[in-house]
């Protein structure tokens, strides 16, 4: 879940879940980053998700490259229900069911046994996760209306280092233990022509990150204990004085009172462009205070053209007091009843993350990073249930964090698995000297279910991304894949059967050619940064068939999923393999079945 927006790192993407923005939504998450391997959102109680890819409005901020927002549903308000859930990798269980008289309750638990297959199996490295959700819905008055959310979830890591290929392969693996938890709390207020909603919100999370070597017993060569806590406070309202207009204006407050840090790494996985060691030992806590304000308005200027203007201020007063102003607008004509035309753009800004100030004293003076993005695009609702849309767009990076040590390159992580490899974390100097430019053009076909039983997406983007880092040389950005193709396609004849599958195919992303001789082999080769040649292309097959059955007041559904039905060996990264001083390529497993059941009563 390394979501990659129009040339953007992970961590340049925003995830708001009831209100509450939530550092990230996933178990086994990248400290600094918002990735991760599995969602710990259960998709039984999304109510509505939407993206945005670029050029969204001043509601959302501190982010550089999309705006998710993620609405979970409300418990049923009739009758207590509950739903079984059973499938190849976990189980879980979810009740729910009325609150008082207005009010309703939603509750879900889910654990996976793949700790249990993978020990079985003989692997060495076996991860485990647990999480918990729960929602409730009070309707003290008919203006009001209160709402609570927990998410909590729990993710480790164990290693069998029973024999010398199991302590082998598990010294390349930086294994994060993770419990973490994000709960909000929420009062909304009807108007006579609007809505203010205030929302206190809690995000918390403890990272456990540790890579051994692999001698008998393995010794530690890298460690990180890290917590990260934040509470935030923001309200925002909704007013129409008149019809055709719109305005909406919100603050937004958050103190950062619980961070601590405590980093020890060697030299041997941190040195400078010449090779020279430079270890480090951080044991420290500080907080951080960032405050917003935002103002924007939707009005018609003309039969045919609404226009949304907004202006917003973000200040941080833990990266030296500095107080941005981001002004954007979008302007959107329609052409006639099923076309319309858009052109958005603005300024967007983003706080560095919290653990890269810890990297290097000098990191305490960055700057935050700022994108100016201009989307052009055109829509046409082709039937009710059919839309075709095409968006070209392009972003101008400034002030990106540059890679002191690397000064070939900046600051990208994604998912981050070896500490031998590459500097972890952002733990290293760092100056906000980087810039970049990304353009590109994205085709989307959209069919919802209808009257036809027939529902699907395909998408297609064409983009390019360049970076330049501290020596000014241009170079391809870390998440550069020229061409991405993704297609769904599903057929639901009746209400028992339901088949769907889904194509992904996209440009192998660049990489760095590895040292492979003298002291530092088994090194990346920054002078040749994301020189080298790129991954195979990937491209995988997904299916899936779904049964419902109805037994009396109970329903049943089965279903079997098999992703890259085709078998394709997927290369996601080259590393080294110190016993045969060589590079190898790192693969993803190949065809992998699931079969689970659902009972619903």
């Amino acid at each position: 879940n390394d979501l990659v927006v129009r040339g953007g790192a992970p961590f340049e993407n925003l995830f708001v879940v009831d209100n509450v923005e939530v550092p990230n939504i996933n178990h086994f998450g990248t400290q600094g980053s918002t990735g991760g391997p599995l969602s710990l959102i259960n998709i039984d109680f999304v109510q509505e998700a939407a993206l945005s890819a670029g050029g969204f409005g001043v509601r959302d901020g501190d982010k550089l490259s999309s705006a998710t927002r993620i609405t979970l549903r409300e418990g049923s308000r009739e009758r207590v229900a509950t739903e079984l859930n059973l499938s190849a990798t976990g189980f879980g269980a979810i009740v729910e069911g009325p609150l008082g008289g207005r009010g309703s309750f939603l509750a879900g638990a889910r654990r996976s046994y793949l700790d249990l297959l993978f020990n079985a199996a003989g692997f060495g490295f076996v991860p485990a996760y647990t999480d918990l959700t729960v929602k409730a819905v009070a309707r003290p008055a008919q203006r009001d209306e209160l709402s609570f959310l927990l998410i909590g979830a729990r993710g480790t890591v164990t290693f069998n280092d029973d024999t010398p290929e199991n302590r082998f392969e598990n010294s390349r693996v930086a294994a994060p233990d993770q419990d973490q938890y994000f709960s909000g709390l929420t009062w909304r207020r009807s108007l006579a022509r609007g809505v203010v909603t205030t929302t206190l919100g809690r995000t918390w999370t403890r990272f456990r990150t540790v890579q051994r070597d692999s001698s008998n017993p393995p010794i530690a060569i890298f460690r990180a204990n890290t917590t990260e806590g934040e509470n935030s406070l923001r309200t925002d309202a909704t007013w129409q004085p008149r019809e055709g207009l719109t305005i909406d204006a919100g603050v937004i407050g958050k103190l950062a009172s619980d961070l601590a840090f405590d980093v020890l790494l060697p030299g041997a996985a941190r040195r400078d462009a010449q090779g020279r060691p430079l270890p480090l030992a951080v044991d420290t806590s500080f907080t951080a205070w960032r405050a917003a304000a935002y103002a924007q308005a939707t009005l018609p200027v003309g039969a045919r053209l609404t226009a949304t203007l907004g202006l917003r201020g973000d200040h941080y007063a833990f990266l030296d007091g500095a107080t941005r102003v981001s002004p954007r607008a979008t302007f959107a004509w329609q052409l006639d009843e099923a076309s319309r035309l858009t052109l958005s753009g603005g300024r967007y800004v983003q706080a560095v993350p919290f653990i890269w100030l810890v990297g290097d004293p000098r990191n305490r003076a960055l700057r935050p990073f700022r994108a100016d993005q201009a989307v052009l695009g055109w829509q046409r609702l082709v039937r009710p249930d059919l839309k075709v849309q095409v968006e070209t767009y392009a972003k101008r990076y400034a002030d990106y964090a540059a890679r002191v040590l690397r000064p070939q390159s900046v600051l990208q992580p994604a998912g981050f698995d070896d500490v031998t490899t590459d500097i972890p974390f952002g733990l290293e100097p760092l100056a906000s000297a980087g810039t970049g430019t990304v353009v590109g053009v994205e085709g989307l076909v959209q069919k919802k279910l209808s009257d036809v039983p027939v529902y699907g997406l395909a998408s297609v983007s064409v983009n390019r991304t360049r970076f330049r880092g501290l020596d000014g040389r241009a170079f391809l950005g870390a998440f550069d894949a020229p061409l991405i193709v993704n297609a769904l396609l599903g057929w639901r004849p009746n209400v028992r059967w339901e088949l769907s599958g889904r194509v992904r195919a996209a440009s192998g992303l660049p990489t760095t050619p590895f040292l492979t001789s003298g002291p530092l082999a088994g090194t990346l080769d920054f002078t040749r940064y994301n020189e080298g040649a790129r991954l195979p292309t990937f491209f995988a097959l997904d299916v899936r068939v779904d049964r419902r059955w109805t037994l009396g007041r109970t329903q049943l559904i089965t279903y079997l999923d098999v992703q890259n039905a085709t078998g394709r060996q997927n290369v996601s990264a080259l590393r080294w393999n110190a016993r045969l001083g060589a590079v190898e390529r790192n693969t993803a497993l190949g065809v992998l079945p699931s079969i689970g059941v659902n009972w619903e009563f």
